[in-house]
């Protein structure tokens, strides 16, 4: 689904074809920022082109939603947000940041405006997943309401490991 979200200083819009060397030379190719994901570092620009048009192509499911978090002062791209998909129809959320915008409550309000907009889609909860290192991601979880409920081993295919991830449900509550 293509939508737009806007906060006080963000805009949550659809990836575009040219955002690719933004996303690139942003974060995904910094082992930094994605060693707590489930991909590696993009090893080329190339590679960040690819993953972009297939989000593009997976705007034609409903249920797809994926965001470019974009700066409006700068209308510079920061990091990404998306439901990375669903356990038992509840929606999960996945984000990146670009590093340089690290600690400045980006992810934070960009977090709280998908979780507000899919509680307004009727979804009664929202679950959300970091690596019990990731301490910055945790954080978010919990400004965004979310109550951990376990913590288990997931495997990631393309990094050829073992983690081990916090898991927080954020329940609706009106």
């Amino acid at each position: 689904m293509k939508i737009s979200l806007e906060t006080k200083r963000l805009l949550l819009r659809p990836w575009m074809e040219d955002d690719y060397e933004a996303m690139f030379y942003g974060w995904a190719n910094d082992p930094e920022v994605t060693k707590y994901m489930t991909w590696n570092a993009h090893n080329s620009i190339e590679e960040t082109k690819q993953i972009i048009n297939k989000w593009i192509k997976d705007y034609e499911k409903p249920e797809r939603l994926n965001f470019a978090i974009v700066l409006k002062e700068s209308n510079e791209l920061i990091g990404g947000i998306d439901i990375v998909g669903y356990i038992e129809n509840t929606p999960v959320i996945g984000y990146n940041l670009s590093k340089k915008y690290w600690n400045n409550g980006y992810m934070t309000e960009a977090c709280k405006c998908v979780i507000d907009y899919l509680f307004s889609s009727g979804h009664k909860e929202i679950r959300i997943d970091a690596m019990v290192e990731n301490i910055a991601s945790n954080k978010v979880i919990q400004k965004c309401g979310g109550v951990f409920i376990k913590q288990e081993k997931q495997n990631r295919p393309l990094k050829n490991d073992t983690i081990i991830v916090n898991s927080y449900i954020i329940k609706n509550t009106e």
